[in-house]
């Protein structure tokens, strides 16, 4: 039998605007919105370096990044940039942190859409909405993970 995980665990939502955060409690039971980065022009390490810097501040041991798979389950556009990008991550976490920080991929179809669902049953509207959506939506695919069957 495997050790329980420990630690928290960070969500994130990589948008081309936005990065959405959720974190974890403790004991991995309750993802709850964080915030929200706004994407550096261009530079994709800066954007890992922000991720990181909140990861250690929060005490994170994995990082999940939502994967935007199609409907039918297949790596369109937004997927496989999003693998490159983890790579990249993970690659960045491996060189600051070794292994205290690991980075996952998990299947992130529909969070968008239910997290601007739960805000329009919320009454949540205009720039308010735009300000959370990503966060909710970082905090609806971490959830997922959490509840997932893992290995």
């Amino acid at each position: 039998m495997t050790a329980p995980a420990v630690g928290r665990v960070l969500g994130v939502d990589l948008g081309s605007v936005r990065i959405g955060l959720a974190l974890s409690d403790p004991t991995r039971t309750v993802a709850s919105p964080l915030s929200v980065l706004r994407r550096a022009k261009n530079d994709h390490a800066a954007d890992h370096r922000a991720i990181l810097e909140i990861a250690r501040e929060h005490e994170v041991t994995t990082i999940v990044v939502g994967l935007p798979l199609s409907l039918s389950g297949g790596k369109g556009p937004a997927a496989r940039a999003a693998v490159i990008e983890i790579a990249e991550l993970t690659a960045a976490a491996d060189a600051t942190a070794g292994a205290a920080i690991s980075v996952l991929a998990h299947d992130e179809r529909l969070t968008t859409v239910s997290a601007e669902r739960s805000l329009t049953e919320a009454g949540v509207r205009g720039k308010n909405r735009t300000a959370v959506v990503d966060k909710v939506a970082a905090a609806i695919m971490l959830q997922s993970w959490l509840e997932s069957p893992r290995a």
